[in-house]
C-alpha cells in the first residue's frame, strides 16, 4: 500500500536512467509495467516518483535482468556525458571531496536516498540514509549508490581508486563482478551497508576542474532542486503536527486545524487541493513516528502502538503491514 508523498522522499528519473537501462538490453516499458507504474514514464521528463516507486523501479530492474551486476554495469558502462547532471557537474570540481559534496548536494534530484560520510582515523565510511524510512533499499539501489561514489573518484581524479572495505546486509553470496569491480573485501550479511574510503583518496585533485562549468551548472540545478521540494510544504507541516500530537491520542481535523491558525472549512479545502485527506495524513504521521520508535528497541511493541494512538496492537499490526508488507518486528530486526 502506497503512502501520503512528501517533498522529501519525492525524485525525478531523468533520461538518462532509462538510457542506461536500454543500453543493457531492459525495456523501460516492461519494467514500468512490472513496477505498476504508467508505461510511459519514461518519456516524461516532469514525472515525479515517490520512494516505494522508486523502489518498485529497481526491484523490477532486479527481477527482469536476471543480473546480479546489473545496477553496477549502468554506472561503470555509461559515458559520463549521458551521466545524471548532479555526476556530471561534479566531475568539474576541485577535488573528490568537492566533488562528493557537490554530488550529494544534487543527488536528491533522481532518487531521495541521502549519502552520509563519516571520516574518522584516516577513512572515511560512506553509508546511506533513506529520510522517509521506507524500509530496507533494494540491493540494486545500494550498489548503484556506492558505485556512483567510487565511479565519481575514478573518473574524476584519473586513477583505479580502490575502497578500503564494502560491507553489504544481503545473504552471503559469489558475485564476481562486485569482486571485480569494487577491488575490496566484501562483507556480506553485515549490520547495515557500508563502502570504507581513504580518506587521502578524498583529496586527491580533479583533471577536469572547471570553475566556469560549475558556474554556469549550478544555478540551474539550484533551481531544479526548490521545485521538487517545494509543492510539498503544507503536507509535511500537517505530519509533523500530527506526529507531536500522538502520543496524546489521536489527533483529530479539529486539532490540526486549531494549529496550523486555520478555520475546519479552510482546511479541508486545503486538503482537497493536495490531492490528500486527513486521514492520509494522519496514516503517514503514525507510520513516519512508528519506525522512528521502532528504532528504539527498549520499547515493546504493545508501547509503540501506543503511543502511536492504537487501542490495540493488532489493530497496529495490521496497518503497519499494509505500509510496509511485513510485521513491525520483522521490520525491526531487518533494520537492526
Amino acid at each position: 500500500m502506497s503512502h501520503l508523498q512528501t517533498s522529501a522522499e519525492r525524485c525525478r528519473l531523468p533520461r538518462a536512467f532509462w538510457q542506461s537501462v536500454e543500453e543493457l538490453g531492459l525495456n523501460p516499458s516492461l519494467i514500468q509495467a512490472h513496477a505498476q507504474l504508467p508505461h510511459d514514464l519514461h518519456l516524461n521528463e516532469a514525472a515525479v516518483v515517490s520512494t516505494q516507486q522508486l523502489f518498485a523501479v529497481w526491484n523490477a530492474i532486479e527481477a527482469l535482468s536476471s543480473d546480479p551486476a546489473f545496477a553496477i554495469k549502468m554506472v561503470r558502462d555509461t559515458p559520463s556525458a549521458k551521466h545524471k547532471l548532479a555526476f556530471l557537474a561534479a566531475l568539474y570540481a576541485a577535488s573528490f571531496r568537492d566533488a562528493l559534496a557537490r554530488f550529494c548536494r544534487f543527488k536528491r534530484l533522481c532518487s531521495p536516498d541521502q549519502i552520509c560520510m563519516d571520516e574518522h582515523e584516516g577513512r572515511v565510511l560512506f553509508t546511506i540514509q533513506w529520510p522517509s524510512g521506507a524500509g530496507l533499499a533494494p540491493h540494486f539501489s545500494v550498489d548503484a549508490c556506492f558505485a556512483l561514489v567510487l565511479e565519481l573518484g575514478r573518473r574524476g581524479t584519473g586513477k583505479h581508486l580502490k575502497p578500503v572495505a564494502l560491507s553489504l546486509r544481503r545473504p552471503p553470496q559469489s558475485l564476481e563482478t562486485h569482486s571485480n569491480y569494487f577491488g575490496c573485501p566484501i562483507q556480506y550479511g553485515a549490520a547495515r551497508d557500508e563502502l570504507s574510503m581513504s580518506a587521502a583518496d578524498l583529496d586527491l585533485p580533479f583533471l577536469q576542474h572547471n570553475p566556469e562549468v560549475l558556474d554556469m551548472m549550478t544555478p540551474g540545478l539550484s533551481a531544479a532542486m526548490r521545485e521538487i521540494e517545494a509543492p510539498a510544504g503544507f503536507c509535511e507541516q500537517a505530519i509533523e503536527v500530527l506526529k507531536r500530537a500522538l502520543a496524546d491520542g489521536r489527533p483529530s481535523l479539529q486539532y490540526l486545524a486549531r494549529e496550523l491558525l486555520q478555520s475546519e472549512r479552510t482546511l479541508q479545502r486545503r486538503l482537497t487541493a493536495e490531492g490528500t485527506t486527513f486521514s492520509a495524513l494522519l496514516n503517514e504521521a503514525r507510520r513516519q513516528a512508528g519506525l522512528h520508535l521502532l528504532a528504539d528497541k527498549t520499547l515493546e511493541l504493545k508501547e509503540v502502538a501506543y503511543l502511536l494512538g492504537y487501542q490495540d496492537v493488532n489493530s497496529y499490526y495490521r496497518a503497519f503491514r499494509q505500509w510496509e508488507n511485513v510485521s513491525p518486528g520483522e521490520w525491526r530486526r531487518a533494520n537492526a
